[in-house]
């Protein structure tokens, strides 16, 4: 069945039926459609459109239809233009004449604004959750080595010591902006656009506030003409989905790059991993590198959305089709990462003594020595250049840090005093970086117990979809 048709002799071609139908993606929304086709049968009935037993009657058969929806098969066979279109022609089975009566005052327009901004509400609901196992796995395995020391990097070169916990915090602070990022699109999809019409607004007196009550939205629209046309509440949500594949992708390569044989920092479960067909010996982290393949299609879906919308006049255009499937895609891909990142920071096991090694072989421990210096009343620049030709002699001779005594530290600059040899080491560098934020012990050990109650704070935030 089709909503329109009345100006028209004929119906369309076969093949813009095939062109322009969306019945094969936009079915996920069908409990969206229910749900706010119920919710719109009651407006109908408080404006005075339908009877209460007329609407008594509509919601049941929502309800059922939402039932039967569960069912596998329930779409098997369809030809209908749209989810919308099905919907209805399901309630019509039910209800008969009556179904004609449910659209009334309603356009489809701001029926497919409306849908998308429940499916959305879900959907980020959903990734919230995801965010905050990932968040908590991540301080769990924090927690598991507390104490050890690896090499920070910059340029993918050893640059300073710090510890493993205030690593696994870095992506911390990435995933809970992730998450208020996620939180602000959600907000600004849960708007209530009904009452909007075609583009002019409804020519019926109905209660929006009232609507938006019935379906948990805290705010109603604002101007019409906004709302027919506006995609910028499922831009927000790729944005937000891009920037969680972003954080996930980079992830993803320090755990491949940390769990290969040139690193042997990490190993990864036996249940994240795949073999070879061919090399015996070989365990992939294939698991991380979908993760970052993955991250594409997220990228690809918010990219393909802006270049849907970039040049379309007021207000709604067929165009806007197109905002279903990169939604779609974006959230499947976003959900399953997060969920298969979370089992990858779960079964993962660090091997302490390995990146220890790293950064006691290495000069990570030279901007400790400068500052030294400078606390000790050497300009910095002459504590730099003093440092630096410390670290080339080295790198010239073979000599690893911990080969230098504190009587040859003084006799090679007389600014170094032979105490200061205790810096050599890194662990006692990085008691110097108190201030918060930094990766001194004590620093770091507030830092978690702050992450920690703060993730306990972002779950109570978490919304009842």
């Amino acid at each position: 069945m089709k909503l329109w048709g009345g100006r028209f002799e004929s119906g369309p071609s076969e093949v813009f039926e095939r062109f322009s139908g969306s019945l094969d993606f936009d079915r996920r929304l069908v409990f969206a459609d229910i749900e706010g086709s119920r919710a719109f049968a009651n407006a109908l009935a408080r404006a005075g459109i339908v009877t209460t037993t007329e609407r008594d009657r509509l919601i049941q058969a929502f309800e059922e239809i939402g039932r039967e929806a569960r069912e596998a098969s329930y779409f098997e066979g369809a030809t209908d233009e749209d989810v919308h279109t099905f919907v209805i022609r399901k309630l019509g089975e039910k209800v008969g004449h009556l179904a004609g009566k449910i659209h009334t005052g309603r356009s489809r327009n701001e029926q497919v604004s409306l849908d998308t901004r429940l499916y959305l509400r879900t959907a980020a609901d959903t990734l919230l959750i995801g965010l905050l196992e990932l968040m908590g796995a991540l301080l769990e395995l924090a927690e598991k080595y507390p104490a050890a020391v690896i090499p920070g990097y910059t340029h993918l070169r050893r640059a300073q010591a710090v510890l493993w916990p205030h690593y696994l915090l870095a992506y911390f602070e990435m995933f809970s902006r992730d998450f208020e990022r996620l939180e602000q699109a959600r907000a600004r999809a849960n708007v209530l656009p009904l009452g909007s019409g075609a583009l002019a607004g409804s020519g019926f007196q109905f209660d929006r506030g009232a609507i938006a009550h019935d379906l948990g939205f805290p705010a109603i629209t604002r101007n019409s003409m906004d709302v027919s046309g506006d995609r910028d509440f499922a831009l927000d949500f790729l944005y937000s989905a891009s920037t969680i594949m972003l954080h996930l992708s980079r992830l993803s390569e320090d755990w491949i790059l940390y769990s290969s044989e040139e690193f042997e920092w990490i190993s990864l479960g036996d249940g994240v991993t795949s073999g070879s067909s061919l090399m015996p010996q070989k365990k992939n982290p294939d698991s991380l590198e979908l993760i970052r393949g993955k991250t594409g299609r997220v990228f690809g879906a918010l990219t393909s959305l802006f270049i849907t919308m970039k040049g379309l006049p007021m207000t709604y255009n067929r165009d806007m089709q197109e905002d279903k499937e990169p939604l779609f895609e974006a959230f499947e891909q976003t959900s399953g990462a997060l969920a298969m990142a979370k089992t990858v920071a779960q079964s993962l096991t660090l091997h302490p003594a390995k990146p220890a090694a790293a950064a006691e072989e290495s000069w990570v421990v030279a901007t400790d020595l400068a500052e030294e210096l400078a606390r000790n009343g050497t300009a910095f620049h002459r504590a730099h250049q003093i440092v630096g030709r410390l670290v080339l002699e080295s790198v010239k001779n073979g000599r690893k840090p911990s080969q230098w005594s504190g009587a040859e530290l003084a006799a090679f600059a007389p600014e170094f005093k032979p105490e200061m040899a205790r810096l050599l080491n890194p662990i006692e560098g990085m008691k110097s970086r108190e201030l918060e934020g930094g990766t001194a012990p004590a620093a770091v050990a507030r830092a978690l117990a702050e992450a920690t109650g703060r993730l306990k704070g972002l779950e109570d935030r978490i919304h009842t979809p």
